[in-house]
């Protein structure tokens, strides 16, 4: 059944998801489940014109990586994004959050480069962790090219690769390279041990994002139950959390991943790390890219490129 806190515009969307019919997402095999979530790129309403886009491909240590490169209007330095793509290590690319990345890039005036990493299970972890690593060495090394002003490096993710952008957060301030100003986490996972929560239970089922689908990426990403508990598959295992850069963290009251990824926020405010936490109520996983929906994602996306515009130097 529907939970009553969803707004409309979202029942609707899960209405008429389910009048559809067809196979669970977690009974497809993972070619199958690409070809059949490309449809929920309607969703994501008309493309914003941005000043410029590149594709290329860059150096990573199993080679080449794809990014997208997004330019605003005007004269650099700008922040720089790294931005990495939800879709449970399985799903998702460079065009699935294209119409995010061109919102930032206009809303935040930021040179944002979406990251295409290695998916599972072709490529299990870490190997888009690797990938997410290397890319964001690559960004901050030629931050000057790029008209990016290294001192204003943001690293940003939703779901997956809000997963990913915590864990190359704690690895840069381990390793003090490269500097991050600002991480911007969109209902990020941050536990793949464990689904106890009361969001999980609550919306475990109808709700786009379900515990059997969680399962399914999981499975697919980290099929090996004892790397679900290290800090690089489940950031929620990271002992310390001081030092770590300034953060944005977004959730959605609806979405079985709301709970871990406040309970994330919360301990990098026990451990002195400046935390801006907002929940977006009647919302579902991954709301941010209904940008033909709901106005609550052009809400979001506003908010992250005001954290953006309003980043400090590292």
């Amino acid at each position: 059944m529907l939970s009553h806190k969803l707004a409309p515009e979202i029942r609707s969307v899960l209405e008429g998801m389910a009048a559809e019919g067809g196979p669970a997402m977690e009974t497809l095999s993972a070619a199958q489940a690409r070809e059949a979530s490309a449809g929920i790129a309607q969703l994501a309403g008309d493309a914003e014109p941005v000043s410029r886009i590149e594709n290329r491909g860059i150096p990573g240590r199993a080679g080449e990586i794809p990014v997208r490169i997004y330019f605003p209007e005007g004269d650099g330095p700008f922040p720089g994004v790294v931005f990495l793509h939800g879709g449970g290590w399985v799903l998702g690319d460079l065009d699935s959050h294209d119409n995010v990345c061109r919102a930032i890039s206009n809303r935040a005036g930021a040179v944002v480069v979406s990251v295409h990493y290695r998916l599972a299970p072709e490529h299990r972890f870490p190997a888009a962790l690797e990938d997410s690593l290397d890319a964001t060495a690559w960004v901050a090394d030629n931050a000057a090219a790029l008209g990016i002003d290294p001192r204003r490096l943001v690293i940003a993710g939703d779901s997956a690769g809000g997963n990913m952008a915590t864990v190359v957060a704690a690895k840069a301030r381990d390793t003090k390279r490269p500097a991050l100003a600002l991480q911007v986490l969109v209902y990020p996972v941050t536990d793949l041990s464990s689904s106890e929560t009361a969001s999980y239970r609550e919306f475990a089922e109808e709700h786009f994002l379900t515990r059997a689908l969680m399962d399914w990426f999981a499975d697919h990403y980290v099929p090996r139950l004892e790397d679900r508990t290290t800090p690089d598959a489940s950031p929620a295992f990271i002992a310390a959390l001081s030092g770590l850069p300034p953060a944005l963290v977004i959730t959605a009251e609806c979405d079985p991943l709301r709970d871990e990824g406040e309970a994330y926020a919360e301990r990098m405010r026990d451990h002195g790390v400046p935390v801006t936490l907002t929940r977006y109520d009647g919302m579902i996983h991954p709301f941010v890219s209904f940008l033909g929906v709901t106005p609550s994602a052009h809400e979001a996306l506003d908010e992250i490129a005001a954290a953006i515009r309003g980043v400090a130097p590292s």
